[in-house]
C-alpha cells in the first residue's frame, strides 16, 4: 500500500445523471482505499448533501458491483453552493460547506459533474478547500478535456434511435426529426447523426434556414428517395432565432446592475422558452415546403439512462484512478482531463465557466459534408 498524508476524502456527483458516474466513483474509491489507504465519504444528492451534511462512508463492499450500474448510487442535484435554496430564497452556503468539510476532517473533496459542477468546485477552491473535479456529461461540452464519461454511451443510444427511425421514415415516405440532447453544443447530435446515417444534422453551432433544409430534402426526392431522417440538437436554431438568442445573451453580459441583470436573464429565459418547441415548428415548416409528412421523436432522458458502455466504463475508471493519484500527491484545484489514453491535471480556472463547442472546421463536420450530409446552412 502506498504512503500518503491524505486520510479522509469526500466525493459527490452533481448535475444531471450520466452513464459512468458509478464507474468513476468505483475507480476513485478502489484506488483511494485499496492502494492509498484513505477513508472515503460519499455525500448524498450532490451539493444538497454537502450543504446538509448528509453522507455515508464508502468501503469496498459499497463499491462492489456498481461498475455496470447506470445513474449514481449517491444521488444528484443541480443546486449551487452560492445560490442554495433556503425557505424559497437563494443563500450563499459556501461557509456552511466549509464548516461541514472541516468538521468531518476531510483532506479533499472529489466532485463529479459537468460545467455547473466545475463552477461550484472553483467556488469551493476559492474558499480554501482541496477540490478535484472529474468531467461528466453526455454533451461532451466541458472545456480542456478530449471527452467526458457519459458521452460514448449517449452516442450509442442516440445512434441506435437514428438507425431505427430509418425504417419508419422509409416505409411511410416521411420526414422524421430525431431531437437529441445538446442545449449549447452539438457534439452528441453530430456524432449520432453521422454514425446513424442521418440525411441532415442540425446543431447549435451552425444556424440553419428552413429553405436550406427543404432544398436538401427536395434534392433527395429528385434522386428517388421519398423520405429523410434529420438529427436535430435540442439547442439548434434557425438564423433568426439564433440572432434573437445571441442578442439576449449580449444583454445579460452588458447588464451593470443587479436589477438590470435580473431583467436581462428573464428576457433570455423568455427567448429560450419561445424557442423550446423548435423541432415541432421545423417539422410543420418542412411539411409545408416539401409536401412530405413530418414527425418528431424526442429521445429525452433515455439518452442519459441505463448501463454505461465499455468505453465509458474504461474512461471513468482511469479518470477516477488518476484523481486518486493526484489527491495522494497533494495536487488540488484541478480537473482530471482525458488526453488520448492518458490524463492531465488542468487548473479549474481554465475550465469553470467555459463551454467546448464544435469548431466549424472540425473533422466530423468536414466528413459530414464530404459524405453529403446536409447541415442546414
Amino acid at each position: 500500500m502506498a504512503r500518503t498524508t491524505t486520510r479522509k476524502v469526500g466525493i459527490l456527483t452533481a448535475g444531471g445523471d450520466s452513464p459512468g458516474l458509478n464507474a468513476a466513483i468505483r475507480g476513485f474509491g478502489k484506488t483511494a482505499i485499496g492502494h492509498y489507504g484513505m477513508e472515503l465519504f460519499g455525500f448524498r444528492d450532490g451539493i444538497t448533501g454537502l450543504v446538509e451534511n448528509r453522507y455515508v462512508e464508502l468501503d469496498g463492499k459499497a463499491l462492489s458491483g456498481i461498475l455496470t450500474v447506470g445513474g449514481t448510487i449517491l444521488g444528484t442535484s443541480r443546486d449551487k453552493v452560492h445560490r442554495f435554496p433556503v425557505d424559497g430564497e437563494p443563500q450563499d452556503m459556501v461557509p456552511t460547506v466549509v464548516e461541514n468539510y472541516r468538521a468531518l476532517g476531510l483532506d479533499a473533496l472529489i466532485m463529479l459533474g459537468g460545467g455547473g459542477t466545475a463552477k461550484n468546485a472553483k467556488r469551493l477552491l476559492d474558499a480554501g478547500l482541496n477540490v478535484v473535479h472529474l468531467p461528466k456529461t453526455i454533451d461532451n461540452d466541458i472545456a480542456e478535456t478530449d471527452t467526458s464519461f457519459g458521452f460514448a454511451t449517449a452516442t450509442e443510444i442516440a445512434t441506435d434511435a437514428v438507425d431505427r427511425v430509418h425504417s419508419t421514415a422509409h416505409s411511410h415516405h416521411r420526414i422524421i426529426l430525431t431531437e437529441i440532447m445538446g442545449h449549447r453544443a452539438g457534439w452528441l447530435t453530430l456524432a449520432a447523426g453521422i454514425a446513424g446515417g442521418a440525411d441532415i444534422v442540425l446543431i447549435p453551432e451552425i444556424p440553419y434556414t428552413v429553405e436550406s433544409v427543404a432544398e436538401t430534402i427536395k434534392a433527395r426526392t429528385a434522386r428517388g428517395s421519398s423520405f429523410s431522417v434529420i438529427a436535430v440538437a435540442e439547442g439548434a436554431r434557425d438564423v433568426d432565432d439564433t440572432s434573437d438568442y445571441q442578442a439576449a445573451q449580449l444583454l445579460v453580459k452588458a447588464a451593470k446592475t443587479p436589477e438590470a441583470k435580473r431583467a436581462a436573464k428573464a428576457h433570455l429565459a423568455h427567448v429560450e422558452d419561445a424557442q423550446r418547441e423548435h423541432s415541432f415548428r421545423l417539422a410543420r415548416e418542412l411539411e409545408a415546403a416539401t409536401g412530405l409528412e413530418s414527425r418528431v421523436t424526442i429521445l429525452g432522458y433515455v439518452q442519459r439512462g441505463g448501463t454505461p458502455c465499455a468505453a465509458d466504463r474504461l474512461l471513468a475508471t482511469r479518470l477516477g484512478a488518476a484523481a486518486a493519484d493526484l489527491v495522494a500527491r497533494g495536487e488540488f484545484g484541478v480537473m482530471v482531463a482525458a488526453r488520448g489514453e492518458s490524463t492531465e491535471a488542468v487548473p479549474l480556472e481554465d475550465v469553470a465557466g467555459r463551454v467546448k463547442l464544435v469548431p466549424l472546421d472540425h473533422a466530423w463536420i468536414q466528413a459530414a459534408r464530404q459524405v453529403g450530409t446536409g447541415l442546414g446552412d
